[in-house]
């Protein structure tokens, strides 16, 4: 069986090398270990978020990105559920940082808002009276993740022609030779997006990069029957937490009095995410633990700090939690993501910020505009 690309990877990063490929008219087939995507593409936000990356390429990948999701959603049968994003400023110090922000190129299409204006347009879910200021942008998206990927893999097939292969190892690849455990493929190319996988294909082309494991926290929440999410909330954690702030000068006045203040939420990677799904409960986290291999066992702490934080921010009569899981995506400590070529015809593709939704499309892209 002859391809002109395979894709090994049926989540996020996959999946935009297989819609960038089929965009360029190429045969494309996606080989998937697991039956259906069950890692870190179904277990984050669905949160698109643009405002707060990096500044230069990732920021930049983030604007494509989302301009990818807005034009493939609709067509793919994927609900936006809610866009727009703000993030609330409880600390003078956290204001500052908003406003340093807002001098910055990143920040256009944004606004700075008091807390009465930020309350009146959000229809009055924030703690207005807590806060210093409110970012609001116009730029982010949500999709629910559960959904949107297998709708997202079955549209590529429909209307783009992708083959799918689940429950289908990759044991070797030497371009143009690929062996599952299943069957035997040519291919003129081949991507490989193992996302969490270091130990498995090309592993020896990870370890220059000493990559390790992030595994994250997350909780979905039912609100009182009403609730209205206007759109995606962060807080102050955030701002040490994204780099588009946090590498603002002015953040590290904040991180100081964070660290007095909140030592147990910044110890367990913590910063508050708020997103509502279509039947009204919120997606709620996260927190960030990092290491080579990673106990698969969720901390009350660690949900107790999260809870605390989102009833400190949103004005909630009920906040019942029905789900709890973990998610698990690689990391670097100094690169949003990594493209390897251990062979002229073959690229290795990870993304290790956790901003797969993000930034994917926009990177699966460069990745073949630099092919």
């Amino acid at each position: 069986m002859k391809y002109d690309l395979i894709v090994v990877g049926a989540g996020i990063v996959g999946l935009a090398h297989a819609y960038a490929a089929a965009q360029r008219g190429l045969k494309v087939l996606v080989l998937e270990r697991d039956a259906a995507c069950v890692g870190a593409s179904i277990r984050n936000f669905g949160f698109v978020t643009v405002t707060g990356q990096k500044g230069g390429a990732s920021w930049g990948r983030a604007r494509r990105s989302r301009e990818v999701w807005a034009e493939v959603a609709p067509q793919a049968g994927i609900e936006v559920v809610h866009s727009g994003l703000y993030l609330a400023a409880e600390r003078e110090e956290a204001h500052t940082v908003l406003e340093a922000f807002m001098a910055t190129e990143m920040a256009q299409g944004c606004e700075l808002l008091s807390p009465s204006d930020a309350q009146q347009r959000a229809g009055g879910v924030l703690h207005a009276d807590a806060l210093q200021s409110v970012l609001y942008s116009p730029h982010e998206l949500r999709v629910e993740s559960r959904t949107a990927i297998p709708r997202l893999s079955s549209w590529l097939a429909a209307a783009h022609g992708v083959e799918f292969r689940f429950g289908e190892s990759v044991l070797s690849v030497q371009t143009p030779h690929v062996q599952s455990s299943r069957a035997s493929y040519q291919a003129e190319r081949v991507v490989v997006c193992a996302g969490a996988e270091l130990n498995g294909l090309f592993a020896t082309s990870w370890t220059p990069h000493q990559l390790r494991l992030c595994q994250l926290q997350m909780l979905r929440v039912r609100p009182e029957a009403g609730f209205k999410l206007p759109g995606s909330v962060m807080g102050d954690l955030s701002l040490v937490r994204y780099e588009g702030y946090s590498e603002l000068p002015e953040a590290q006045a904040l991180r100081a009095r964070l660290e007095a203040e909140e030592g147990a939420s910044l110890s367990h990677g913590i910063h508050l995410i708020v997103v509502q799904s279509a039947d009204g409960s919120l997606v709620v986290g996260d927190s960030h633990h990092y290491g080579p291999v990673l106990p698969p066992f969720a901390s009350e702490e660690v949900d107790a700090l999260i809870l605390r934080h989102l009833r400190s921010t949103l004005q909630l009569r009920e906040a019942v939690v029905t789900e709890r899981w973990v998610g698990t995506y690689p990391s670097s400590l100094t690169e949003p993501c990594l493209v390897e070529t251990p062979a002229p015809e073959t690229r290795l593709v990870t993304v290790t910020s956790g901003t797969g939704a993000s930034t994917a499309f926009g990177l699966a892209e460069e990745v073949f505009a630099a092919w």
